[in-house]
């Protein structure tokens, strides 16, 4: 007895059959192409992990990440400093320091977002920490 593709019939297609016929129909086993698991690539979110959490004391931490642009491009953002703070004075510090560009976002969900050109994540965590903004364990680097 064979199993073929196209189901049981006394005949399978053999250029189409991709399984084994044995003696004993208990150590029969098919495999078909269908039962492959394939993944296919999805879009990266930088921001899925803090839309996802709501777990308690997840809104302490100063969150941050980067964003892939065109080529080798890309932006460094700074999600969770504390509402009180004056964004634009951080900011203007940041540019200063670092000597690149960026702005302040403001998010619906998330609130006043910094963004920074290039790769700054290591510097920006380290002048928050040195300027006693947050400290070292309220940071979260993601990307690495």
């Amino acid at each position: 007895m064979c199993f073929g593709i196209f189901g049981w019939w006394g005949r399978t297609f053999s250029s189409f059959q991709l399984s084994y016929c044995s003696v004993a129909p208990s150590f029969h086993q098919t495999r078909y192409m269908v039962d492959l698991e394939v993944q296919i690539p999805t879009p990266f979110d930088p921001f899925a992990e803090a839309k996802e959490s709501d777990a308690p004391g997840a809104k302490e931490y100063v969150h941050i990440r980067i964003q892939q642009r065109n080529g080798k491009k890309s932006l460094t953002t700074v999600q969770g400093l504390k509402k009180d703070f004056s964004y634009e004075k951080i900011l203007k510090d940041l540019k200063k320091e670092f000597c690149c560009n960026g702005n302040v976002v403001q998010d619906k969900e998330l609130g006043k977002i910094i963004q920074l050109q290039g790769d700054q994540r290591k510097n920006v965590s380290q002048f928050l920490v040195q300027a006693g903004l947050v400290r070292k364990d309220q940071i979260k680097i993601h990307g690495f």
